[in-house]
């Protein structure tokens, strides 16, 4: 009789018992408001998180386009409609309310991009930083009808997006400089959404500048950049460098000029003489 040895089985890991590695990683404090299921304003230093419950329902930065850019660049919403809803609300999410409430926005269509628009400005937001954030409770702030994002969910798009980005191209240089074309010969080999970004590269405008433009999440126009910088076809422009400083030198003699200093020296001299 033959005896076959089963090996044992292999190990399976607990998934239930499996930390995210990631949680907690960009934003300490940030970590701590949503454990505890805090409610206010995160003050960081490249954008503002908008938390309810301890999870991000709005996000704000100065370097990406707002809700209302997405919502009014593609017809989505007329320009004049949230203009109007903005001047008569609390903020984008207010005004966002406002709108529907109105029937001048579809609710998926303002799901969709407030969910864009949240991703976009919170990946700059969670960006690395030189001074330490600031949180103000508010229990009851107007934030609208829109979905909220767990921070988890959050800080681990942001490590994506970052990996992402320097998988393309490890240089930064091109995300926040004014861009120009670096072969215009190559544009027709463009595929239309990069060449609307590469058109738009004329020396002054930057990634920011071209997602305004164009309407479109700045990280995704960042991806676009990054992919034509490694393509060759775009860099930025080329910062002037600083003069060369002047060998030192002693400084000249002072000669003394004043008639009334000349007049006391002749006087002392005579004083002396005596």
């Amino acid at each position: 009789m033959t005896v076959v040895d089963i090996p044992p089985p292999l190990p399976v890991r607990d998934r239930g018992d499996q930390r995210d590695m990631t949680s907690g990683a960009l934003s300490p404090m940030l970590r701590r408001l949503a454990e505890e299921q805090a409610t206010g304003v995160l003050v960081r230093e490249h954008g503002t998180l908008y938390l309810a419950q301890g999870q991000v329902v709005h996000a704000e930065s100065p370097f990406a386009p707002g809700l209302g850019v997405l919502l009014t660049a593609h017809g989505t919403l007329a320009a004049a409609a949230w203009q109007h809803a903005a001047e008569h609300s609390a903020g984008p999410p207010d005004a966002a309310r406002l709108l529907l409430d109105a029937g001048l926005l579809p609710e998926g269509a303002l799901e969709l991009c407030h969910l864009d628009a949240l991703y976009d400005a919170g990946y700059f937001a969670l960006a690395p930083s030189s001074t330490p954030g600031r949180f103000r409770y508010d229990p009851a702030p107007r934030l609208g009808p829109l979905p909220s994002v767990p921070v988890v969910a959050l800080e681990r798009e942001t490590l994506r997006r970052r990996l992402l980005l320097h998988r393309l191209w490890p240089d930064p240089a091109a995300d926040s400089a004014p861009l120009v074309q670096a072969d215009a010969s190559s544009t027709a080999q463009v595929p239309p959404r990069r060449r609307a970004v590469l058109e738009r590269a004329d020396g002054v405008r930057t990634a920011l500048g071209i997602a305004h433009d164009l309407g479109r999440q700045a990280f995704h126009t960042l991806v676009d950049v990054r992919r034509l910088t490694a393509d060759g076809l775009l860099a930025p422009v080329p910062t002037a460098p600083d003069p060369p400083q002047a060998a030192w030198r002693p400084p000249a003699p002072l000669t003394v000029t004043d008639p009334d200093i000349a007049l006391l020296k002749r006087l002392r001299n005579a004083l002396e003489a005596l």
